[in-house]
């Protein structure tokens, strides 16, 4: 005796895995886009929350703005007078070493964060007008 299921229909094959649909339409000559996600798996502390999408969009040549070389220099200098390397600074603040050596080179984004530990490390102002200045020390007094 056979027995026959309900609702059972030969129209529609079962859908392929996404990656056999992938390699298919690649075989047939069709476009295929696909994307890696960005970071996946790191332990990334400080993202970049500039609109990286809109820079992409744009036709102009546009850029995120760098930290100046003279805040760099000043980076250098002050933490070269408190005697300490690349790798004590970033210690002391929590962060890597590669990313000093941005922040001195001029190649870093500048990420306030990351701005506020070092001035507070090194005891000299990053931002501002007074780049360069000594850091006043306590809280502002209202």
């Amino acid at each position: 005796m056979r027995m026959a299921c309900a609702d059972t229909s030969d129209d529609d094959p079962p859908s392929p895995p996404l990656t056999d649909a992938i390699i298919s339409a690649q075989r047939k000559g069709d476009a295929v886009e696909t994307s890696k996600k960005w970071a996946a798996g790191q332990n990334k502390q400080h993202v970049v929350t500039k609109n990286t999408a809109k820079l992409d969009r744009e036709t102009e040549e546009l850029s995120h703005q760098r930290v100046p070389l003279e805040v760099g220099k000043v980076i250098q200098q002050g933490r070269q007078n408190k005697g300490l390397t690349q790798k004590d600074l970033a210690t002391k603040i929590n962060e890597k070493p590669q990313i000093i050596a941005e922040y001195e080179c001029g190649k870093a984004i500048p990420n306030n964060q990351v701005m506020g530990k070092i001035e507070r490390a090194i005891g000299l102002k990053l931002r501002g007008k007074e780049i360069g200045m000594p850091l006043d020390s306590g809280p502002k007094k209202k």
